[in-house]
């Protein structure tokens, strides 16, 4: 999968290709599907050579998801806010 307008060549090295089920959640997953799920994706990120260039461009293009080894809540905790940040809204509403 190509994004038009960046330079996304690094995405064919990635360790995670193949595995989209790993990094973004299923409707309604629970807190504790996440969680592993999470921990799993962490495992597969923490062997990519790409990771760093992941995680800058999930920063950079405010994406979703578990990117680079960081989740959705770090790069909001980092400072780096999503577009819209529905499940980062709908996990500190409750």
């Amino acid at each position: 999968m190509t994004r038009e307008g960046t330079e996304d060549e690094w995405m064919a090295r990635a360790a995670c290709k193949g595995l989209t089920h790993l990094f973004f959640p299923t409707p309604a997953e629970r807190p504790q599907a996440r969680e592993r799920r999470e921990a799993t994706a962490r495992e597969v990120c923490a062997a990519c050579s790409v990771r760093s260039l992941c995680r800058d461009f999930a920063r950079d293009q405010h994406e979703y998801g578990f990117w680079g080894g960081e989740s959705e809540d770090e790069r909001h905790a980092a400072g780096y806010r999503l577009i819209a940040p529905i499940g980062v809204r709908a996990r500190t509403a409750s």
